[in-house]
């Protein structure tokens, strides 16, 4: 175990075998590399100074936080359960998405605690979670996408010991799980380009380029990754975190197209652009996903870099009609349709001219 319990424990000598024949493990150093396997020490020997610690704890935009609550809607669990074919979705702020596909119900990176981090007073949300755990249906699947407290929250996967929940989790994330109390049994590890099907749906562990660790002890020890959620009507891909690079064709070219993807939007910056997608790369991620439907992920409840609440979806918002691409931009809880009928309303502007007034 790994300090306190949040931090999560690393894999077992046996589990650490197990990985020896991905390509992804580098036996010497014994850590998860990407394709570029230096690529997230040189970044940080680039950028990990006295300067950059002091911009980000002190400096970066004046609405980095919003003043005010963002507008949410009380998530309707009725709709959401109501039966069809559409693909039903519904965004808690950030990264965590609850979908409902081919009648099944499928939860991936659920953080709906008041807070993540090792403690408390860290990486606080900007507002409480819009729903209680308790009030979630059924869920049939979570995905996690990798170990940053961020995507992988204690108190959230610990609600749902006693459940008949599976999860479905790159390599390395299970031990995570079982020391918080989840039975293996219910988990299943994946590499890249590993798959396996659970009640119809098939879930595929896709590349991503990142890193991962929630202590100075278990950096890189699990794997992280991208998703491509597939069932007899629909197919979803979610990018997780990840920076730029030829992986998002190789997905589009081996598991396209997709219905809808979810990408990565906020929390980018120059200095990390490695393991972050900047706004325009984000746009050609989703162009070499061969996706129709674009929906930004990873904004809109925690400040995690230097720039506005809002910049994310402003700047996206914008590419994505300048570019003609069809933008899925709920607001916090809000069950949305993914059908050709959808429209985004552009919710965020509304609260940013009430501050102004």
């Amino acid at each position: 175990m790994v300090g306190c319990s949040s931090f999560g424990s690393l894999p077992s000598d046996e589990q650490v075998a197990a990985y020896q024949n991905s390509l992804n493990y580098d036996k010497e150093r014994k850590v998860f590399v990407n394709r570029r396997p230096r690529l997230v020490e040189e970044m940080r020997k680039r950028t990990m100074n006295f300067a950059t610690t002091k911009e980000f704890l002190f400096g970066g935009d004046a609405e980095r936080i919003p003043s005010e609550a963002l507008p949410e809607v009380r998530t309707d669990f009725a709709r959401f359960s109501q039966a069809g074919d559409d693909l039903k979705v519904v965004w808690f702020g950030h990264s965590s998405v609850l979908m409902k596909l081919d009648g099944k119900n499928v939860l991936i990176d659920p953080v709906l605690s008041t807070s993540t981090g090792p403690f408390g007073f860290m990486m606080k949300r900007f507002q409480k979670p819009v729903i209680e755990l308790s009030e979630l249906p059924e869920i049939d699947v979570i995905i996690v996408s990798h170990d940053h407290w961020d995507h992988l929250d204690m108190d959230s996967i610990k609600f749902f010991k006693n459940k008949s929940t599976r999860f479905v989790v790159p390599l390395g994330v299970a031990a995570h799980l079982t020391g918080w109390g989840i039975e293996a049994s219910r988990i299943q590890e994946l590499d890249w380009w590993q798959g396996v099907e659970i009640a119809g749906i098939k879930f595929t562990a896709t590349p991503a380029q990142h890193f991962s660790g929630r202590g100075f002890t278990n950096q890189n020890k699990s794997l992280w990754a991208s998703w491509v959620i597939k069932s007899s009507k629909h197919n979803v891909y979610f990018c997780a975190d990840s920076g730029y690079d030829t992986h998002f064709k190789d997905i589009g070219e081996k598991m396209g197209p997709f219905d809808l993807a979810f990408i990565e939007n906020g929390q980018y910056n120059e200095k990390w652009r490695e393991v972050h997608l900047l706004p325009d790369e984000s746009i050609q991620a989703f162009k070499d996903l061969n996706a129709k439907r674009y929906f930004p992920i990873h904004w809109g409840m925690f400040s995690l870099a230097l720039h506005s609440w809002s910049e994310p979806i402003e700047k996206i918002s914008a590419a994505t009609a300048r570019e003609g691409i069809s933008l899925v931009a709920p607001q916090i809880g809000e069950v949305v349709t993914i059908n050709d009928q959808y429209v985004t309303q552009t919710w965020w502007k509304k609260n940013n001219s009430a501050k102004a007034d």
